[in-house]
């Protein structure tokens, strides 16, 4: 079974306008409400490609409640714990260049963070968690190595996609996947940025210090791919970018997808950069309609270890 967890889960209203200007009403000609938060991206994604799925998380108010009800039509269970408070609107503005703009969310009282843990705990032998996006006002990020004791004792494959340096002290649990971004792996080394020649040598070290895949999102760049034995790196197709925010979720969905479905890696890390892609060049997430033309787009390079 996947479980993905989002502990700080979202709305994203997407507006489309000709510009954004200051001191001036801007009326939009195109707008879109989704419900979100990384964790619940990859669940929906997921659930597109017909891997079925139980989103956990945190939850408050209205919006909260819109979240769970559009999760829920689309057939994905959840097992949300509610909070005091709203949960938070971002807004995705796409004008003469893309906004975005992230709210912080409710805070999460202590008691509701050992209830989340609580279920963790209850996962199944053998299933995968999928640990994504930021962590809301009032957790720790000594959250995610409690999580990954947790998995590592159950034998519950742990995936995670976040941006806390407290990532590095989860590799000695030998979490099975982790996903940063460019950025975010910088962010992890305490650099500036990275050459194409660093991202693959500090994929390699989360490799050596315990993670047993590790794909690198790259944005128009593409990807790459580190495990013990191999280094993969993954061009990207070209096409107007509408909307980047969901991007690297449908790629980290699409690939735990293909590696359930049993496709071998190269395989997986092409569909996933054609399903990051596509996502990218829409409102929302990819409805996957274009995905084959755009695997023909998507050329990977065997570096080797």
């Amino acid at each position: 079974m996947i479980y993905t967890c989002t502990m700080n889960t979202a709305i994203d209203l997407y507006v489309a306008m000709e510009a954004l200007n200051p001191n001036a009403v801007n009326r939009t000609y195109d707008e879109d409400y989704q419900p979100n938060g990384k964790g619940v991206n990859v669940s929906v994604m997921l659930n597109k490609m017909g891997i079925p799925n139980t989103a956990l998380g945190f939850i408050g108010g209205f919006t909260g409640h819109f979240i769970k009800e559009e999760l829920e039509k689309l057939g994905i269970a959840t097992d949300f714990i509610e909070v005091a408070g709203n949960t938070r609107i971002n807004v995705f503005i796409n004008a003469d260049e893309e906004y975005k703009i992230v709210n912080q969310g409710p805070s999460i009282p202590q008691e509701a963070m050992h209830q989340l843990l609580d279920k963790i705990a209850n996962i199944p032998t053998g299933s995968t968690l999928i640990v994504s996006g930021s962590l809301p006002k009032g957790v720790d990020d000594q959250v995610l190595i409690t999580i990954a004791q947790i998995c590592d004792r159950n034998h519950v494959k742990l995936v995670l996609d976040s941006s806390s340096t407290v990532v590095l002290e989860t590799l000695a649990y030998e979490p099975y996947l982790l996903k940063p971004n460019e950025d975010e792996l910088a962010h992890l080394f305490g650099e500036p940025s990275l050459s194409e020649e660093q991202i693959i040598a500090y994929g390699k070290e989360l490799i050596e210090r315990g993670a047993r895949h590790v794909i690198i999102s790259r944005g128009e760049k593409g990807a790459v791919y580190v495990d013990g034995q191999q280094v993969l790196k993954a061009s990207s197709p070209k096409g107007k970018v509408v909307n980047t925010a969901c991007a690297g979720d449908a790629l980290l969905a699409s690939y735990i997808a293909k590696t359930i479905e049993k496709e071998p890696i190269a395989e997986a890390l092409i569909y996933a950069i054609a399903t990051g892609a596509s996502t990218a060049f829409s409102k929302g997430l990819s409805d996957l309609s274009d995905i084959l033309e755009l695997k023909h787009h998507v050329h990977i390079t065997n570096l080797r270890r």
